[in-house]
């Protein structure tokens, strides 16, 4: 979703804040103000969005975390918030805390606060808050949340951490071709420039890019650090990031283990909601924004089926969003009136797949990708000394 650089005019006076909104035209009713109360709303680049985000990313499972504790123990709402803004080190977060406060203070309910700051709450917390404020389960929702999130950073964290061998092995890779290219070829191609057309085709294209980089080395490197930042740029693209996502979905062996984790957190999203006593609908809605990108047409179809009448294990079967274990606890949630708990379950059987795909990475990706990168390396080499093999056959 893009995210604007905005102004806006309040009582205390004129705000600035970043707000995600899908256009202009939205900012004002994310940020529940009058549309001409916003007297400025700029759309930042990609990369600004991604500084910005760097530096004012609000530590969310840290706060479900400490909040459910305080009220657990009887701490009131408004002495807790103040209590968690007096501990943030961040001024980023207090600022937001802040912000949350004020809204408490002047007779929002705590979810219609956090609405405020959707930069820093997300529509998944605001639901679980807004069902269980009326049902007083406040601080049992906002543990479940935690422990939600607590899951997804170990996701994402056992994910990174898997790719980083693969990562610096492609870097390394890449140095050392560009040593070649840069340093090594340009001194080889003086030294066979006097052969003439003596050698192979391929040598000679070779050489003539040695000595092409030999005479501008900087164009060459300026060249490549503007081709990385490019193609970087563009994956931060919300539809590049899209397309790519689909496409590593489609990678045999990966991509089918990484579509059972992004389900495997779509029925966890569902489950809290669910939980917290929300509709099946509503939570459906909620969800499209919080899975992954390629999959979110398709729980708004699940959502307008369900909205017709459908099942819900028939409206995620019919879009390809229900393994087959799933689709089979969940038509036993439905027949029980458990349907928050078998999609728990249904989410824990597949918690396996990252340790299949971490072992996948080690197995198979990593010397598929040793061999690519010694087949580049050694193919360089190899043109550059053939014509030194030619010229000793020559001479004998």
């Amino acid at each position: 979703m893009p995210n604007f650089f905005v102004r806006v005019l309040t009582a205390e006076g004129v705000k600035t804040t970043r707000v995600d909104a899908p256009d202009a035209q939205a900012v004002a009713s994310v940020l529940n103000v009058m549309p001409q109360h916003v007297l400025e709303a700029r759309e930042l680049s990609p990369a600004k969005q991604m500084l910005a985000r760097s530096r004012r990313r609000f530590p969310l499972r840290l706060f479900s975390q400490e909040l459910a504790v305080l009220l657990d123990a009887g701490i009131p709402l408004m002495e807790a918030l103040k209590t968690l803004c007096d501990k943030e080190p961040s001024a980023s977060a207090r600022d937001t805390l802040d912000d949350v406060i004020e809204q408490v203070r002047r007779g929002l309910p705590l979810s219609g606060a956090l609405g405020r700051q959707p930069q820093a709450f997300d529509e998944l917390l605001r639901a679980i808050v807004a069902a269980n404020e009326r049902t007083g389960q406040l601080a049992c929702a906002l543990a479940q949340h935690a422990r939600y999130l607590a899951w997804v950073e170990d996701l994402r964290t056992r994910l990174i951490a898997a790719a980083i061998y693969p990562l610096m092995l492609l870097g390394v890779g890449t140095l050392v071709i560009l040593f070649l290219l840069l340093y090594v070829l340009p001194r080889f191609s003086g030294i066979l420039d006097g052969l003439g057309n003596d050698i192979p085709w391929s040598s000679r294209v070779l050489i003539s890019f040695g000595q092409t980089a030999g005479q501008h080395p900087l164009e060459v490197l300026g060249t490549f650090a503007a081709l990385v930042l490019a193609v970087l740029a563009l994956a931060g693209h919300p539809a590049t990031h899209t397309r790519l996502q689909s496409l590593t979905w489609r990678m045999p062996g990966i991509g089918s283990r990484l579509k059972v984790l992004a389900l495997a957190r779509l029925y966890r999203s569902l489950s809290m909601l669910l939980a917290a006593g929300l509709p099946v609908l509503p939570s459906l809605h909620v969800v499209q924004n919080v899975v992954a990108l390629p999959w979110r047409a398709a729980v708004g179809q699940a959502a307008a089926r369900v909205e017709c009448g459908e099942r819900l294990s028939e409206a995620l079967e019919s879009e390809a969003l229900a393994t087959p274990v799933a689709c089979r606890m969940v038509r036993v949630g439905e027949r029980s009136g458990e349907l928050a708990s078998m999609l728990e379950r249904a989410a824990a059987f597949h918690d396996d797949e990252i340790q299949r795909l971490t072992e996948l990475l080690t197995r198979a990706v990593n010397p598929a990708l040793m061999l690519v990168m010694g087949v580049v390396i050694g193919g360089i080499i190899v043109l550059m000394y053939m014509p030194i093999f030619q010229l000793v056959e020559q001479v004998q």
